[in-house]
């Protein structure tokens, strides 16, 4: 880590505009007119430069962040002249800004934010706090995202696709129908809210279309291991009480896989939202996506809530192979107890946590969700052998 301060950082600039292709018949077309290839000599020019011909020197806030790490940099900026806010919603590189004063402005990123944020899908999300200068009335540009307190990220094509910032905690909803339950995609989402240093809270709603009875293996499941577990239903009327009491106060992002109701839940809680809601598909029975994009949205009660599009797959982010045992607390007990001091708890004889899961003291539904975590490209160079037993019993 390093000391706090301002550096210099060398900023590599893209072309505009892609190179034209190269006439690969060129010589052969001009070798018998003598005009023509006076001509060419002004048209097609050749260079060694690559895609980035530019570079910048910019004057950077060192918070100890390499260049190349997630969130762009603190760019240092002239304070005094800018405006401070929350971002509301963002989409491509335009986004919406609420000053501090409650004034909203519709803003730009600056290009350079761009350039400094490699590893990321987009360089600002909703929750972000930036620093904007105004360009006019109702416009301005986004100069400097501030550091993030945290996060709820995914991997989407190698590179970082962050769903929110600057959260408290993230309401993860899970249907009791349609569209089915994932345990191994509610696992992918417990552990990318831990990483990015946000509390989980489970939310199951649809509760009334199946018997309640069904619904006690899931909720102890994850009850046992720490994590509030919420039942709702807008047929039943249940759980709005506890989830106003959860959400009061705080930041949070609503995520989840597609058609689980997260805007008809967040319809029940605050009505006046008037959130577009759609049905589940019957040929599929895979939800519809409704939200298109991440909001920031206040509540009537105190604090906000980001409305995020649903998901169907969720791919871990910067979360290392070996790390993964350490998210999964059941595991804990037994890590110390295996025969080897590396064992990825796979295949290895003599492992405690597979003895564990014989004895039904780990849920098989969740050491599944590890075994598949474990198989996953980004870990292809040692994937383990297993038969996936698909019994959501714990």
């Amino acid at each position: 880590m390093g000391k706090k301060g301002r550096r210099k950082i060398r900023v590599e600039f893209r072309k505009n505009r892609n190179r034209g292709v190269r006439d690969n018949d060129l010589t052969r077309s001009l070798r018998d007119d003598e005009h023509k290839l006076h001509d060419a000599a002004h048209r097609q020019r050749l260079s060694g430069k690559g895609e980035q011909t530019r570079h910048r020197t910019v004057i950077a806030e060192d918070h100890g962040v390499a260049q190349n790490s997630d969130g762009p940099m603190q760019i240092d900026v002239d304070t005094e002249n800018c405006l401070s806010g929350r971002v509301i919603s963002a989409i491509g590189l335009k986004a919406v800004v609420q000053l501090d004063s409650g004034e909203r402005l519709g803003c730009t990123v600056r290009r350079l934010l761009r350039t400094l944020a490699r590893r990321e899908r987009t360089p600002v999300v909703a929750g972000d706090r930036v620093l904007i200068e105004r360009v006019s009335p109702d416009e301005g540009v986004i100069v400097r995202v501030n550091s993030r307190t945290s996060s709820l990220t995914r991997g989407t094509d190698q590179k970082s696709h962050m769903i929110a910032a600057n959260i408290d905690q993230a309401l993860i909803v899970i249907s009791a129908g349609l569209p089915a339950f994932k345990p191994q995609l509610l696992d992918r989402f417990l552990i990318s809210a831990e990483k990015g240093g946000c509390e989980s809270v489970i939310v199951i709603s649809k509760v009334d279309l199946v018997d309640p009875l069904e619904l006690v293996p899931i909720a102890g499941r994850y009850s046992q291991l720490g994590y509030p577990v919420i039942m709702t239903s807008t047929v039943l009327d249940r759980g709005w009480d506890e989830l106003r009491q959860r959400l009061a106060g705080k930041v949070t992002v609503l995520t989840g896989q597609s058609g689980v109701g997260k805007s008809t839940l967040l319809n029940a809680i605050a009505p006046h939202l008037n959130l577009k809601t759609d049905t589940v598909s019957g040929e599929t029975g895979k939800g519809k996506h409704t939200t298109r994009t991440a909001e920031l949205l206040e509540l009537p009660d105190g604090g906000w809530v980001i409305d995020t599009p649903g998901i169907r797959q969720l791919q871990l982010w910067d979360v290392r192979r070996e790390e993964i045992e350490g998210y999964f607390v059941e595991f804990r007990p037994f890590v110390p107890q295996c025969k080897f001091p590396d064992c990825w708890h796979d295949r290895e004889e003599e492992c405690a946590v597979r003895r564990a899961v014989e004895h039904r003291l780990i849920s098989r539904t969740r050491y599944e969700s590890y075994l598949r975590m474990l198989q996953d490209d980004e870990y292809a160079h040692r994937r383990p052998n297993s038969t996936m037993d698909r019994d959501m019993n714990p």
